[in-house]
């Protein structure tokens, strides 16, 4: 593997306070929080409340939302809370809101992220569309000179093409509906060349192939791609790849959620990168952070899916097939 020269440290947060400047422009979206009990949920809310990028309704049980926002002083008295008996019961009520239209948004407070999609992808009662759920982490890595997207490394385990189709599409539907251009996507995989031995290169290939002919729009894609000639241009030159995405690439496809999900905690614990979180492909963007999430990066993520819901907004269209 080619060793270089690291690139020079660029200021964590501005990426993202990028983005929340963007977000302050557009209207703030109505964001059901669902089950906020803890200090960081709560001010995550409140903060992006007070930054005029969300209105939050909070859906809980009422006293202890408010217990928790007398004991760390957070100021919710101008929020609309919505009782609930437990955590479940909250998800439940949560979607529910969101079908009667009272939100554009989904926020996780704390409580377990399965607890949150259990209600989310119901059959019956969810907010499922044509288009596969999948998550999108948005980085912000010192070193990268730009947001970083990796997808998917929190809901689907195992996605096969059909499933990675959807994950593709969703993260491009996020870069481009929050005015970030035409991404370079790279489709990862530990080679950049196909071979049988590895299935994950022929998937890169055929995905490539899939967006040649139209079953993949918006993003310029390349793959398969090993991560250092995905992210690195010396890289990409010593091994010979000449394409607009390697060296360069905006979005990160990993093989399965066990690749994406180390790839992010290396990035967030070995490189200091923040890990803002959303969720796509379901009728609403769904804010999906970790309860270790700091305010910062919780506003962050709010900021992401405020611009995406008023792209959708404006374009008045759900995820198609």
């Amino acid at each position: 593997m080619a060793m270089t020269q690291a690139a020079p440290v660029v200021q964590t947060h501005a990426k993202y306070d990028r983005l929340i400047a963007r977000a302050k422009q557009a209207p703030p979206a109505t964001t059901i929080v669902v089950h906020p009990c803890d200090e960081t949920s709560l001010r995550g809310a409140a903060d992006a409340a007070k930054e005029g990028i969300i209105v939050p309704i909070l859906v809980g049980p009422a006293s202890k939302i408010t217990a928790a926002a007398r004991k760390h002083d957070i100021d919710i008295s101008r929020f609309e809370i919505v009782d609930a008996a437990h955590s479940d019961d909250a998800a439940a009520k949560g979607v529910q809101l969101i079908h009667e239209g009272r939100g554009e948004l989904l926020m996780k407070g704390s409580l377990h992220t399965d607890e949150l999609m259990r209600a989310v992808a119901s059959s019956k009662t969810g907010l499922r569309t044509a288009r596969r759920i999948s998550h999108v982490f948005i980085m912000d890595v010192p070193t990268y000179p730009e947001p970083l997207f990796i997808t998917d490394a929190a809901i689907n385990i195992f996605p096969d093409l059909d499933a990675k189709r959807d994950i593709i599409q969703n993260a491009i539907d996020l870069f481009t509906q929050t005015g970030l251009g035409t991404p370079r996507v790279a489709i990862l995989s530990a080679v950049e060349t196909v071979t049988s031995k590895i299935p994950s290169t022929i998937e890169a290939a055929a995905l490539c192939k899939m967006a040649d002919r139209g079953q993949i729009t918006g993003g310029l894609l390349d793959g398969p791609l090993a991560f250092d000639n995905a992210i690195d241009p010396e890289a990409a030159k010593i091994k010979g790849i000449e394409s607009p995405v390697a060296g360069r690439a905006q979005i990160l496809v990993v093989p399965d959620l066990e690749a994406g999900n180390m790839l992010a905690k290396n990035l967030s614990f070995l490189a200091q990168a923040n890990a803002a979180g959303i969720v796509l492909g379901a009728r609403v963007p769904i804010i999906l952070t970790s309860r270790a999430d700091s305010v910062r990066t919780r506003m962050a993520s709010c900021a992401v899916a405020v611009l995406y819901a008023d792209a959708r907004r404006r374009s008045a269209v759900l995820p198609a097939a």
